[in-house]
C-alpha cells in the first residue's frame, strides 16, 4: 500500500464541509433475512473491504493541504461495532440507532469509516456502515459496499483469495477496476483539462473545426457557469431554516419495481421521475398536515449526477457533479406532479450543469478553508434537499452467508440543507428513504407514511386511467384524481 498520498481537491473539499450540524458521512444500511455469526462479519469485512488500500489510510492535513497517509496503527475492531437493539428490537428501534450513528461523528484520528452489526433486528441481523464522503462519492461507495456480498451463501462464507477475487471484480464492473488503481494514477479535473488543452493545442492550430469546437464548449459552460451563480437561493420554509445537531432517519416499506415501471411507461416518463414525483407528493402531504399553505411554495433539490465514465474517473474519490431541479411542491394532482418533474429532469440532462459544478468544487478544494465555507454556503442555499437516486443490483445477494433482505443509504447535506432523500432499487424492489434535522422534520417517519400513501394514489390513478391518460385536460385529471381519493376502492 502507498503510504502516502495526496488528496484529490475535489474530495478536500468535501472533507472541509463538515460542521456539526452536517456531518459528511454516507450512511447505509443492510437489512439481512436471517442472523450472521460475528466472526464470519468481521472476516468479510477485513478480506473485501480492506482489499481496498485507502481504507487503512487516514485523512491528515498539512501546510500543503491534505493527504492520504497510512494508519500505522490500523486495528480493525476499532473500526466492527457488535450490538443490539433495545426494547422491542422493530423498526423503530432500528431507525432510532441508525438516527444516533447518522449525527455522531467520525474518530479524526483513524480512517474514518465504521460497521455497526446488530444481532437482533425482528430474529435477523444488520449492517449499518458509516463512510466519510472524502474516500468516495455516494456511487462508489455502494458498489464498495456491494462488493461485501456475493450471489450465493456459500461463496460469501469463504474465504477470498485477494489476487484473483480484485481481478474477477474489475472484471465485472468498471468502477471496481478504477476503485482498486492506485489514487496516484488519477487526475484532479482541473490538472486534467489544463493538460487536455495543452495537448490538443497543436492539433486545434491545424484544425479550425477543432478551435469552433473548444470556443462551443467554453461558451456552454461559461453560460451553464452564470445560470448556476443567478439561481435564486431557495426561499425559508418548514423544511429550510435553522439546524440543529441531531438528524432522524426513517424509510418506507419497499415498492415493486415493475409497478414502478409500469407506471413510467403509462405515463411516458422514466422510474426516476416517477419515484421523485412520489416522494414530492409525500412532501406536499406532509406539509399540508402541518398546516402550511403551498400556493405559489417553490422548493428546489441539489441531485447528484454521476461523472465516472469521463476520462479523469480513475481513482477512489468523487466524481459527480450537482444539479438544481425544482420540485413542484405546491402541485396537487400526482399524474400533473410527474410530468413536471419530467419536464424539469430532461432540462437538465441537456445541460452542463453537473460538469461545471464539479470543476467548481475542485476549484474550491484548492482555495483556503476560509474562502471555502461562503462559497460552498452559496451552493446549499439555492436548495432545501440533496436527493439521490442509485440503481442497485437486480439479483439477491448474500453477505456473511445470509441473504440480503433490505438496502437503504443516505448521503450527507452540507452548509444549510437538512434534508435528504434517498431513493434505491433492489432484486425487483424500490426501497426510499429521508434523513433531516430534527428542528425541521422531528419524525421523518411521518413523511414516509405519506409515501405510501402517495404511490397508492399514483398506481391507482395510472391504472384507471390506462391508455388515456395523454389524452386527458387538467381539468379532466383534477375529476379523476377527486373521485378516486373518494372511492372505497383507493381506501381498500
Amino acid at each position: 500500500m502507498t503510504q502516502r498520498e495526496p488528496m484529490a481537491k475535489v474530495d478536500t473539499a468535501w472533507l472541509r464541509m463538515e460542521s456539526p450540524s452536517n456531518l459528511m458521512m454516507i450512511t447505509g444500511v443492510i437489512v439481512l433475512s436471517e442472523q450472521v455469526d460475528f466472526a464470519h462479519f468481521k472476516r468479510a469485512i477485513a478480506d473485501r473491504f480492506l482489499a481496498f488500500p485507502r481504507f487503512k489510510q487516514k485523512a491528515v492535513a498539512q501546510p500543503s493541504g491534505y493527504w492520504w497517509i497510512a494508519d500505522d496503527a490500523f486495528e480493525l475492531s476499532a473500526h466492527i461495532r457488535h450490538t443490539a437493539l433495545p426494547g422491542q428490537a422493530g423498526k423503530r428501534e432500528l431507525q432510532a440507532l441508525v438516527s444516533e450513528l447518522a449525527s455522531t461523528p467520525l474518530d479524526q484520528s483513524k480512517p474514518l469509516w465504521q460497521f455497526h452489526l446488530v444481532d437482533n433486528y425482528m430474529g435477523t441481523s444488520v449492517v449499518i456502515g458509516r463512510i466519510h464522503h472524502c474516500y468516495a462519492d455516494g456511487m462508489a461507495l455502494v458498489q464498495v459496499m456491494l462488493s461485501l456480498t456475493e450471489e450465493t451463501a456459500q461463496a460469501s462464507r469463504e474465504p477470498i483469495r485477494k489476487g484473483q477475487w480484485t481481478k474477477k471484480r474489475a472484471a465485472e464492473s468498471s468502477i471496481f477496476k478504477k476503485l482498486l488503481e492506485p489514487a496516484k494514477r488519477g487526475i484532479d479535473a482541473v490538472q486534467h483539462a489544463s493538460q487536455r488543452l495543452l495537448e490538443q493545442g497543436p492539433s486545434a492550430l491545424i484544425d479550425p473545426q477543432a478551435v469552433r469546437s473548444q470556443a462551443h464548449l467554453a461558451g456552454e459552460i461559461c453560460h451553464e457557469l452564470a445560470t448556476l451563480m443567478l439561481i435564486e437561493d431557495d426561499p425559508p420554509s418548514r423544511l429550510k431554516g435553522p439546524l440543529g445537531v441531531r438528524k432522524n432517519a426513517a424509510w418506507a416499506s419497499p415498492v415493486p419495481l415493475e409497478e414502478v415501471k409500469a407506471m413510467g411507461y403509462a405515463l411516458g416518463c422514466t422510474v426516476n421521475d416517477v419515484l421523485i414525483a412520489i416522494m414530492t407528493g409525500a412532501l406536499h402531504r406532509y406539509l399540508m398536515a402541518t398546516g402550511d399553505t403551498l400556493d405559489g411554495q417553490t422548493m428546489r433539490a441539489t441531485v447528484p449526477v454521476n461523472l465516472r465514465p469521463l476520462e479523469h474517473a480513475r481513482e477512489l474519490g468523487n466524481h459527480f457533479g450537482l444539479v438544481f431541479l425544482d420540485l413542484p411542491i405546491a402541485q396537487t394532482h400526482p399524474i400533473t406532479r410527474v410530468y413536471e418533474v419530467s419536464r424539469a429532469m430532461e432540462a437538465l440532462k441537456a445541460s452542463k450543469q453537473a460538469a461545471v459544478s464539479f470543476g467548481l468544487l475542485a476549484a474550491v478544494g484548492m482555495a483556503p478553508a476560509a474562502l471555502q465555507a461562503p462559497t460552498l454556503e452559496l451552493f446549499s442555499r439555492k436548495a432545501t434537499t440533496v436527493l439521490t437516486n442509485v440503481p442497485g443490483p437486480s439479483s439477491a445477494l448474500y453477505l456473511a452467508g445470509a441473504p440480503i433482505e433490505e438496502l437503504m443509504f443516505w448521503v450527507p447535506q452540507n452548509g444549510s440543507i437538512g434534508m435528504g432523500i434517498s431513493l434505491m432499487s433492489y432484486a425487483g424492489r424500490v426501497f426510499s428513504g429521508l434523513i433531516a434535522d430534527q428542528n425541521l422534520i422531528p419524525d421523518p417517519s411521518d413523511v414516509m407514511a405519506f409515501f405510501e400513501v402517495e404511490y397508492q394514489q399514483l398506481l391507482h390513478l395510472t391504472l384507471a386511467l390506462g391508455p388515456h391518460i395523454e389524452h386527458l385536460s387538467d381539468a379532466e385529471l383534477d375529476m379523476a384524481n377527486e373521485w378516486l381519493t373518494r372511492s372505497e376502492g383507493f381506501e381498500s
